[in-house]
Parts: C-alpha cells; structure tokens; sequence
C-alpha cells in the first residue's frame, strides 16, 4: 500500500471532503508497515474496501415550526462496515453536519467500536437542524419526520443509532416513539434511552468517565495519577461533565471548562455545586460557558479562546474536532503538561499530535480514549436483549474493564522500541487487525 496514492485516489471520488480525508490519512499511516506485512490484506483489497462506506443515505425531512412554517432540512445515515456487528453509531443534529464530518466519524467508528472487543460495527447519521432554540414541539416534529425516513434503515441486528451533538435523552425519545409506531416492535434499537424507558446507567457519564479510566491507564505507564494533578477541560456538554465528575473523585482538580463563546478559568476548581452547574448551563439553550463566571465569582471568562494556554498536567479535549491547535499543544508542552487524553471526536490537528509526540507527551486519540460512550451503549443493547437492568456499579465496572483492556491493546501494538507509547499507532493497528481479519474471513462482499 501507498498511502500517498490511496489518498490521490480517494480525493478524486471524494473531492472536498476534508476531514474525512484526514481521517483515513491518520489510519493508514499508521497501519501501512503492519498492512504491508500482510499480503493477503492486499490480496483481498482490505483497504479499498474499507475507506469507502457499505452505503451513504440522504434524504430531506421537511417539518413545520410553531407558526406553521414549513422548513426542510438534510438527514443523513452513513453506513460504513458491519463486518463484526450491526452498524452502530451516533446521530448529530447541528448546523456543522455534512457528508465529509458523518464520514469522518463513521469511519472513526469502525476501530472506536472493534477495540471495545464488543460484535458492533461502525456508522454515522445526523441532520444539519439545529435544536438550540426550538420548542419542544418542534423539535419532536423534527424528530418524528426524520424518523419516517430513517426507520427503513435500522434495527436491532442491522444498524442501532445512538446520540451525539444535538441529540440527548429528548430527542432519542422522540426518534424512538415514533419508531416504535413505525415499526410496532419495542427492540431497544436506539441507546441513550431513558433509564425509566430502557436506557443504561451511567450512559450519559460514560464517554467522560471512559475518557479519564483511559488516561488513568496511560499515567500508570510514567507512576503518576490523578491526585493532586491539576486538570484543563475543553466543552461543558455531557462529556466534560462525566470528565470532571470522575478527575474529582480520583484527586485531581478541573480548573476550566469552555464553550463557543470561550473558556472559564476556575482556580479552586469544579467541584460540588460547580459540577451540578454544568448540566444547568447544558440545559439553558444558550450554548454559552460565561455564565458560570456570574454564578461563582472566584473565576474568570476569558472571550474567544481554548483553554490551552492555561497551565495544567493534564488535558481533556472534550468539546469537538479540530479545536486543540499546533500553538495550543505548543502552550500544553512548555507548561509541562504530561497527558492529552481525547473525549472528543478528533479535537487535536494532525500538527498538534506530531508536537505532542516529538516531545514524547502521553497522547491518546479518540477512537481510543472516548470509546466509553458506544461501549456503555454495547452494555444497554445488552441489557435490552435481555430484558433486565444491570445496578450502576455493574455497568461502571464493565465500563472500566472495557476501557483498561483498550489500554492494553494500544500498549501492545503501540509500544516504540525506547518505551514510548504511540497510541495513535496502537488503537489504529489493534482496531483494523480485528476488522481486517473478520473482512477475509467472511469473503469478498
């Protein structure tokens, strides 16, 4: 394989699509000595076969608001590979969502889910409706005419949507009761349900909670913990909050959170009350951080910024893609940063991880470190199956089986002959091994 040529050849078909050509880039410099090593790989024409989706559905979901305007909006339901299990994936409703950030994050879910060693293959939808501002009322009509088109393409054994951006308990209630109807089946094949209607504990925790049992894992690699480690957090949103819910009951102090508007800086740290704050500030509609600067004077909102620059040990990109810069990563490694764990979907640039690693900083990427959301979604398709509730502290612990087994694969095939840990190369090569090898076994199709 030669990763230069693929690439020419994938912009070709797929010209504009720029983060999904970054994400194929990373993956297949990373597997492209192990690919190589494997002829039957190439034989098999593994790589052409898996850079491009199973299939790509858009249709148009036209919906009336409050005043009896009609607006019709784009959904999506990317369906990249099922080759270990049904494709399973997020939707994102947000004005951001196009074909190339859907295939980007559906290709990312191929490996994120093969390295949960959980049967659960990778896809990807959403719509580029914006909730923020809409009435309940609108958002369910939303949901209901998105699900008319989408209910065609899903079930429990073929593809099991799940949240994202956009798209929390209400909106997956929604989605599913209109399903529901459609379908007159009640199969559990949405997760992020609410627990009183089938949903998991701690589902709406897990991405942060995997995020920080991964970076857990990682520090134990250099002797060092959480305790007494200081803690910068990117995002306010579900993820963020499972982020600083689990640094704080591991020691460590959280002293920024962010938004679109720009970040906090919270010197004696978010904690107690604080932590509370945040899912009042998620439920305001407001998509804004600076309130929290009224509401507890000790800190500071600095406008239009990352919280990069503040000094910490330890960094959790939580809020979304591409938003930890070359500069930024620049700022984490002269403050003496030792960790960047990644709750989001691809937060760091390519730039930004090839400085981290120069410098040999403790690095983890998404598809690794917040692979805790689909695996506590894994866990409630479980417990769906099998029509029973597990206790929260069952669900966390196989939640932090899961995440430190992750750990370990990234370790094995990650591990550089001076002892560093390139968990880029570890969770990519573990992720496509597992799927590379399920593609041979089961033909060309």
């Amino acid at each position: 394989m030669n990763v230069d040529k693929v690439m020419v050849d994938l912009e070709k078909r797929h010209p504009g699509e720029a983060e999904y050509h970054q994400a194929v880039r990373e993956v297949l410099e990373s597997i492209e000595e192990v690919y190589n090593a494997n002829p039957q790989f190439e034989a098999a024409g593994v790589i052409d076969r898996i850079i491009e989706p199973d299939r790509v559905v858009i249709f148009k979901v036209p919906w009336e608001d409050d005043q009896g305007k009609v607006h019709v909006n784009l959904g999506y339901r990317i369906q990249f590979n099922s080759v270990i299990g049904p494709y399973k994936g997020g939707l994102r409703f947000h004005p951001s969502v196009n074909l190339s950030i859907l295939k980007f994050l559906g290709f990312e879910q191929i490996f994120k889910n093969s390295l949960t060693s959980l049967p659960l293959g990778g896809g990807k939808g959403g719509s580029d409706f914006n909730p923020k501002g809409k009435s309940n009322s609108e958002i369910m009509r939303f949901c209901q005419a998105f699900m008319l088109e989408l209910w065609k393409l899903i079930g429990p054994s073929t593809d099991v949507p799940a949240g994202d951006i956009g798209v929390g308990t209400r909106e997956i209630g929604f989605l599913y009761g209109m399903y529901r109807k459609l379908a007159r089946e009640n199969s559990g094949v949405l997760t992020g349900k609410g627990l009183n209607w089938g949903g998991s504990l701690i589902r709406p925790e897990a991405t942060g909670f995997g995020c920080v049992y991964f970076a857990k894992e990682m520090l134990a690699t250099i002797g060092e913990t959480f305790k007494d480690k200081i803690v910068t957090v990117s995002g306010f949103g579900n993820v963020a909050w499972g982020a600083v819910q689990k640094v704080v009951e591991l020691g460590g102090k959280v002293v920024t959170l962010s938004g679109p508007d720009g970040y906090v800086y919270d010197p004696d740290g978010v904690s107690g009350e604080k932590i509370d704050y945040m899912l009042e500030l998620r439920a305001s509609n407001d998509d804004i951080v600076k309130p929290y600067s009224y509401e507890f004077e000790d800190s500071e909102f600095v406008p239009n910024k990352h919280p990069w620059e503040v000094k910490c040990d330890i960094a959790l990109p939580c809020a979304t893609e591409n938003e930890l810069l070359e500069e930024d990563a620049r700022n984490l490694v002269e403050n003496g940063c030792i960790c960047v764990c990644e709750g989001a979907n691809m937060p760091c640039t390519p730039e930004a991880i090839e400085l981290l690693q120069e410098n040999k900083i403790l690095y983890a990427p998404g598809k690794a470190a917040n692979a805790g959301g689909v695996a506590t979604s894994g866990l409630e398709m479980s417990q769906n199956s099998m029509k029973l509730n597990w206790q929260r502290e069952e669900v966390d612990k196989r939640l932090h089986d899961i995440m430190t087994n992750i750990h370990a694969a990234c370790v094995e095939h990650g591990t550089e002959p001076d002892g560093y840990v390139n968990y880029v190369n570890g969770a990519n090569i573990a992720g496509f091994m597992k799927v590379a090898n399920a593609m041979l076994d089961q033909g060309i199709i």
